[in-house]
């Protein structure tokens, strides 16, 4: 699903014009990256967390050139479903 289709569902079952649904769903996403990269997780009860992820540093390999380089620490964003989001998936879901 893509963030157009989603736009368009929200519209037809709120009633609202693509167009303000659009910037409230725009709006939302510039929140949680700003609140990420300040430092700050965000957490939706009911839905999920989006938090930041702490990686240490690390030897990496360049294979192309048979090298090791050193990755340093950093932190990467996440995404940690609710236990009520995942339980929906898991029992909706068909392999």
């Amino acid at each position: 699903m893509t963030k157009a289709e989603i736009v368009a569902k929200i519209a037809v079952k709120t009633g609202l014009d693509k167009k303000d649904v659009l910037t409230v769903v725009e709006h939302f996403m510039d929140e949680v990256k700003d609140s990420l990269a300040s430092g700050e997780n965000v957490y939706l009860r009911g839905f999920g967390s989006f938090i930041n992820k702490y990686r240490a540093e690390k030897i990496g390999r360049n294979i192309s050139k048979n090298t090791s380089i050193k990755i340093p620490a950093h932190y990467i964003p996440a995404f940690k479903p609710s236990k009520t989001f995942v339980n929906k998936v898991k029992d909706n879901v068909k392999p």
